[in-house]
């Protein structure tokens, strides 16, 4: 089976120092062991991008050079595939943002989601569990309910 990582996900894999990479990592060693496999989408990755480069005195920012960045983003690359955006991940969106009433900045997990439908990848590795328990096409999975499996 094929899990999602989202974008609080990948921050955190490369960033040793982060208080959640523990129980990622155990998580992410739980699946690959159960023989699961990792996918990721192209915007998680603008976003992975946008949060390592933005300044580390704004909100959230790692303050990282571009060559460290595009150092980790390969590493992330060696075992996460990048998912492509087929042409029916836009009718998707367009029919969840409808059917959900999203609005905002919300309207990124609802893109998320239809890419996700789009590729039937049903399980989404998130620490932002709340954000997505909305979509009943999809199965949020906190990192830390899967680290203590075994």
């Amino acid at each position: 089976m094929r899990y999602l990582l989202d974008t609080g996900i990948l921050l955190r894999l490369p960033h040793r120092n982060d208080p959640q990479h523990s129980v990622i990592r155990a998580a992410l060693r739980n699946l690959t062991s159960s023989d699961h496999r990792f996918v990721t989408t192209r915007q998680n990755m603008a976003e992975f991008w946008n949060v390592c480069t933005r300044p580390a005195d704004a909100r959230g920012g790692f303050g990282l050079p571009i060559n460290d960045v595009i150092r980790r983003m390969r590493l992330l690359e060696r075992f996460i595939e990048v998912l492509s955006e087929p042409q029916s991940a836009y009718a998707r969106w367009k029919q969840l943002v409808v059917q959900y009433s999203i609005k905002g900045k919300q309207v990124h997990d609802a893109r998320i989601v239809a890419l996700m439908t789009a590729h039937r990848i049903t399980q989404l590795l998130t620490l932002n569990f709340e954000d997505f328990r909305r979509f009943r096409e999809i199965q949020p999975v906190s990192p830390a309910a899967i680290a203590v499996q075994r």
